[in-house]
């Protein structure tokens, strides 16, 4: 991109993927994360008792403070911006936990239907998973639909 090579690895998000490719990138420039912003009411494909959200802030929470990526930044694509839009209207952020429906999961979400109220709450739940107490993790995110190319020129750039 505009001069600029990058080389990169698509390493699987399914988790018995994980332990086979986390210790290869530990001299890796920067992590590109890519979660989906509008799966905060789905569960994983295999595990229905496990919501997507919840199991990729854990994943973030491991990527992020993994001493392999402790000098390494960390660039969040919270893709699917165009579901999210389109689900928000509808659908609240706060869901049943599907392990335990007597339990809610995002309580703490207040926005409502309300677009830029969600993203605020998932950039934060994603931001919060960081736990480098001098500040000295970068991590750059942005808010994508992968489908408009001119949304990911834009973020490359």
């Amino acid at each position: 991109i505009e001069g600029k090579q990058f080389v990169m690895y698509d390493v699987g998000g399914q988790r018995n993927e994980r332990k086979k490719w986390i210790h290869c990138f530990d001299e890796v420039t920067a992590v590109i994360f890519v979660a989906a912003i509008s799966e905060y009411d789905q569960v994983l494909y295999e595990d229905n008792t496990q919501n997507r959200m919840v199991e990729s802030l854990n994943l973030f929470h491991e990527i992020c403070n993994s001493k392999w990526f402790e000098n390494t930044s960390i660039i969040l694509f919270l893709n699917k911006r165009d579901l999210f839009e389109e689900k928000i209207t509808m659908k609240d952020i706060r869901q049943p936990d599907p392990a335990d429906p007597s339990r809610m999961l995002f309580d703490e979400y207040s926005g409502g239907t309300d677009y830029d109220a969600g993203v605020e709450f998932i950039v934060q739940q994603y931001l919060s998973q960081n736990e480098t107490k001098d500040g000295s993790k970068e991590i750059y995110w942005h808010v994508t639909c992968a489908t408009d190319t001119s949304n990911i020129s834009t973020v490359f750039n």
